[in-house]
């Protein structure tokens, strides 16, 4: 199961851990994601989708119908039909 937010695209980034002796290690920093089912009630459907808390907060500000209308309108293809 990939690691990539949906919605906005955000996915797993690289970077170190520095120890106390400043010693440094390879690491991923993963995205904070969630598997979440939204009702649209302007088509009438059920989604599951796997988006970030980022996302989600979007979600709850605007709607869910309203925040795939700004990303189409963005460009981004989102992969849902509506």
């Amino acid at each position: 199961m990939s690691r990539i937010c949906e919605l906005t695209g955000k996915r797993p980034i690289t970077g170190n851990h520095v120890s106390h002796s400043n010693h440094k290690t390879r690491r991923r920093f993963l995205p904070n994601l969630h598997k979440k089912k939204f009702y649209i009630p302007e088509v009438d459907k059920w989604v599951t989708i796997k988006v970030s808390s980022t996302a989600l907060r979007s979600i709850n500000k605007l709607g869910i119908y309203a925040y795939l209308k700004k990303l189409e309108k963005k460009g981004y293809n989102h992969g849902i039909e509506l």
